[in-house]
């Protein structure tokens, strides 16, 4: 199992999570995702610490990576700037899109849940369940301007070159 992800600023109690850009989601049925290692059916959620993963549109192309515990202070220094920083970056054709995309958290019952262990954060259950609506709109959209700053500032740290 990979390593968790660090915490981040205003992180929150632990909690799972389904982050989607439909506001209307009353129930969330086991289905195979195209993704999937396996071919079980299964309602998949994200927990706090790994949220910030899907501040983005559907589909929206990303990368994402944080310190680790092998991370070398140099690289740190020059990547992040500290060890708890994390870096979200997405292509210029999506940022209209992250502006104007509004995200919903649905906020799952974490006893219903157990770990994914291939990788840490995420969390299934195989059979369906119904959810509560918490809306990420005013994270998401402090998220947007933080990124839209780091898109300037890579912008302009490029045109220097």
């Amino acid at each position: 199992m990979r390593d968790p992800a660090p915490p981040y600023r205003g992180e929150g109690e632990h909690a799972l999570w389904h982050v989607s850009e439909d506001p209307g989601i009353a129930v969330f049925r086991p289905h195979l995702a195209a993704t999937a290692a396996e071919d079980e059916p299964l309602v998949r959620a994200i927990d706090t610490r790994h949220l910030p993963l899907y501040w983005f549109p559907r589909d929206c192309p990303r990368g994402t990576f944080w310190a680790g515990p092998t991370t070398s202070d140099a690289d740190v220094e020059r990547f992040l700037g500290h060890r708890l920083a994390r870096v979200h970056a997405i292509e210029p054709p999506w940022d209209e899109r992250m502006r104007t995309t509004p995200l919903y958290a649905y906020r799952l019952p974490v006893d219903a849940f157990e770990p994914y262990e291939p990788a840490g954060g995420y969390w299934i259950i195989p059979i369906a369940l119904i959810a509560g609506l918490a809306i990420l709109l005013l994270v998401h959209r402090a998220a947007r301007r933080w990124i839209s700053s780091v898109l300037e500032r890579l912008v302009l740290a490029r045109t220097r070159r």
